[in-house]
């Protein structure tokens, strides 16, 4: 990474280091294409007893996000920010509320996952709508072996009721398909978290591509996918995930490192 972008004033340094990473976050899955316009949201659970958490500022696109665009709201998605900000510029301070009941319910059940991630990509929707759910037919999606959880589709997420079925669904699982809809996954850290959407979505996008193809496909026997399984936890024991991490963030420092101002 490139040197250190001084950090302003009326921001513990664990928060401005949650801001620096999920603004990171947005900007990896805006350079992966998981994107869609300024819809689907990306959270963090901001460091400390309060409960409360960061989320994208309504109309950034992800590409474009910074630290400082990040607003800060507690567990019903009121913003949380000082109030003499938020009457200076009410526009600065606009979320998606809606948006949050899905990641509410993920931050509230599982505060192992301080990451929360949500896409509606083309490949994630599309095998969302498949009744087989995600076939263990790639390296990528035998990691999530025995380990994807599912949640049937209720229509826009506007009901705070769903949020308990969606948790009950969720379960221990760190990565779910969300049918007729999209993909979620999350993490302890940033790393974890974008480690779980990029080989979910890339297996989802071999999906595709392997029935467009119209053929009879193979699958791995059952002993070979828990090996695979098994063999992906290993990894992450061994902070696999963290070297990734480091690495992808290049992706975004050699263009335009603006995101952690």
């Amino acid at each position: 990474m490139s040197d250190t972008i001084p950090q302003p004033a009326g921001y513990s340094s664990e928060e401005w280091t949650t801001r620096c990473e999920l603004a990171a976050l947005y900007r990896l899955v805006a350079h992966f294409r998981m994107t869609d316009l300024i819809d689907t949201h990306i959270t963090a659970r901001v460091p400390g007893p309060e409960h409360h958490f960061l989320i994208n500022r309504y109309g950034v696109l992800f590409h474009e996000m910074r630290a400082s665009d990040l607003v800060k709201i507690d567990r019903d998605g009121r913003v949380v920010e000082a109030a003499d900000k938020v009457a200076a510029d009410p526009k600065r301070h606009r979320v998606n509320a809606a948006g949050f009941t899905i990641h509410s319910a993920v931050h509230t059940a599982r505060p192992d996952m301080r990451f929360v991630i949500h896409t509606h990509t083309s490949a994630g929707s599309a095998v969302s709508a498949q009744k087989q759910g995600l076939l263990p037919i790639s390296q990528h999606a035998l990691k999530f072996y025995g380990a994807l959880a599912y949640h049937d589709y209720e229509g826009i997420a506007l009901d705070l009721g769903e949020r308990e079925r969606l948790v009950a669904d969720l379960g221990s699982c760190n990565a779910m398909i969300l049918r007729n809809h999209g993909l979620l996954a999350g993490g302890k850290s940033a790393a974890t978290a974008f480690q779980e959407i990029y080989f979910l979505e890339r297996a989802c996008q071999i999906q595709i591509d392997a029935l467009a193809g119209n053929v009879e496909l193979t699958l791995p026997p059952e002993h070979v996918r828990k090996l695979t399984a098994s063999q992906f936890a290993r990894d992450d024991e061994e902070g696999i995930a963290e070297l990734a991490w480091e690495s992808a963030l290049r992706l975004i420092d050699n263009s335009v490192s603006d995101y952690r101002s």
